[in-house]
């Protein structure tokens, strides 16, 4: 997998507004919020996307689950709601090919999304 600007973050290369870090994974702010709270959750280990996981990915999705349910509670999420989403391919709005989970909150969000 190439290079990428979250596999800097996580060599701690370049600043990140860290809310979360374990040796698996962390979460961060987005550097370009959509919401009052916009967060992203990644692994540690370079993955292009939901796409790309295997059987032997699945508890550490499992964990990035539980990340995002953590940090957006102590985010003050929890009482209003948010939602998680990850985007997958160009079709699907992916920019950076790594896997992340935006968590976004702090406002009614509209469906259908874009």
């Amino acid at each position: 997998m190439s290079e990428t600007i979250f596999s800097r973050i996580v060599r701690k290369e370049i600043p990140a507004a860290i809310l979360y870090e374990d040796d698996r994974a962390m979460a961060f702010r987005d550097i370009h919020p959509q919401a009052p709270v916009h967060f992203l959750v990644i692994p540690k280990q370079p993955i292009p996307s939901l796409a790309a996981i295997g059987e032997d990915h699945k508890e550490l999705v499992g964990h990035l689950q539980w990340i995002a349910s953590k940090v957006a509670f102590e985010q003050g999420l929890a009482e209003g709601g948010y939602r998680v989403v990850t985007n997958i391919g160009s079709d699907g709005g992916q920019s950076v090919p790594h896997l992340h989970y935006h968590v976004l909150g702090g406002r009614p969000l509209l469906w259908p999304p874009g």
